[in-house]
């Protein structure tokens, strides 16, 4: 596609990245776009984030008239999602419908469970405004609050439970190898290592500026989830059939196997 770009002439090229690419980095203060795009060992999706994000380096030394632009969001959340992340995240036998009554019982922490998030519509306006103006190069996208495990349990009438960080890898590796639900231990290795990320720069260059906070995405998230909301595209489908749902089991589409669609 990069090939593709280069000799139609394409002017601008606006990449869907993510704070997945970034090497392991801190959780007490946010990095900039500076820090090394080198992914977090062990989880797939980062590396292949990196990768990808590799070969745009490639593209812009070969092609210096080309507008390169990568936006790198926080875990991207809208109530339309809820299907999807039930699919993708949980599997088919999480109670979600548990969370009309804005209740988790239990929140598992540790002090390198911290995340950031931003709403759906704040990513699309920073899409938006990085086709249409002139920027280039890589932008952070992100709202606060950084979610914590204590900020979700005090929202949403839960406790806080310790777990070590190699229990919860072996806990994923596990259910995961059991076909409990989608999540291998790289997703663990992700949330444990991804930075914390500034979005100074995007606020600065593109004039962007998050219109929701990210709990209230969380929020809107956990109602979509409860009530199944979905759309008509593949990847938010309310099909019953598909793997990480309850159809899907009966026919022998386990979660975290095979085609997700």
């Amino acid at each position: 596609m990069f090939d593709a770009v280069a000799r139609a002439g394409v002017p601008a090229l606006v990449y869907a990245s993510s704070v997945g690419t970034y090497a392991p980095g801190p959780k007490d203060h946010p990095i900039s776009e500076r820090w090394p795009a080198t992914g977090v060992p062990g989880s797939s999706y980062s590396e292949h984030k990196a990768e990808v994000e590799a070969l745009l380096d490639g593209l812009e030394r070969e092609h210096r008239a080309l507008r390169v632009v990568r936006l790198r969001p926080g875990l991207t959340f809208q109530r339309a999602a809820g299907v999807e992340i039930t699919r993708y995240f949980l599997g088919p036998l999480a109670p979600v419908r548990l969370l009309r009554f804005g209740r988790i019982p239990l929140v598992p922490t540790n002090r390198r469970l911290r995340m950031q998030a931003v709403h759906a519509d704040d990513v699309a306006d920073a899409y938006a405004r990085a086709v249409l103006g002139d920027a280039r190069g890589a932008f952070n996208i992100a709202a606060d609050p950084v979610l914590t495990p204590e900020l979700v349990a005090r929202h949403f009438h839960g406790w806080t439970v310790p777990v070590a960080a190699p229990v919860l890898r072996v806990a994923a590796a596990l259910t995961w190898r059991a076909r409990l639900q989608p999540v291998d231990a790289g997703w663990v290795e992700l949330g444990l290592n991804a930075p914390l990320m500034s979005s100074e720069r995007a606020e600065t260059e593109l004039g962007w500026a998050p219109k929701i906070d990210a709990l209230t995405a969380l929020k809107e998230l956990f109602v979509g989830m409860s009530d199944g909301d979905h759309t008509a595209s593949p990847p938010l489908s309310g099909a019953a059939n598909l793997p990480g749902r309850p159809g899907g089991l009966l026919q022998a589409r386990a979660p975290g196997q095979g085609n997700p669609y």
